[in-house]
């Protein structure tokens, strides 16, 4: 069975999040893999909130230059979010 401690990484805490905090929105850092209904089931397990609905979000990875004076290149990390919104409950944000 899956975990719903795997699928959620973190909730996001930015200015935007704690705008749609007030209108019954949440945003999480979540697995790559997961689906929207993954997601919506490990919500209501690990926070016990009646999801609504599950929107997602996949942000590529930008280069980044690594070393002062080198032209070599990396990459900060692939990101995927879900703003999930709630039919009832909250959830309690530092």
């Amino acid at each position: 069975m899956w975990d719903p401690y795997s699928i959620i990484h973190n909730i996001l805490i930015t200015e935007k999040s704690m705008e749609l905090k007030d209108i019954n929105k949440y945003v999480f850092k979540v697995s790559p893999t997961a689906s929207k209904i993954d997601i919506a089931k490990a919500i209501e397990r690990i926070y016990n909130v009646e999801v609504k609905s599950v929107n997602l979000l996949n942000r590529r990875g930008k280069p980044k230059r690594v070393g002062r004076r080198s032209f070599k290149q990396g990459m900060t990390s692939n990101v995927r979010r879900a703003i999930v919104t709630l039919s009832q409950g909250t959830i309690e944000v530092i």
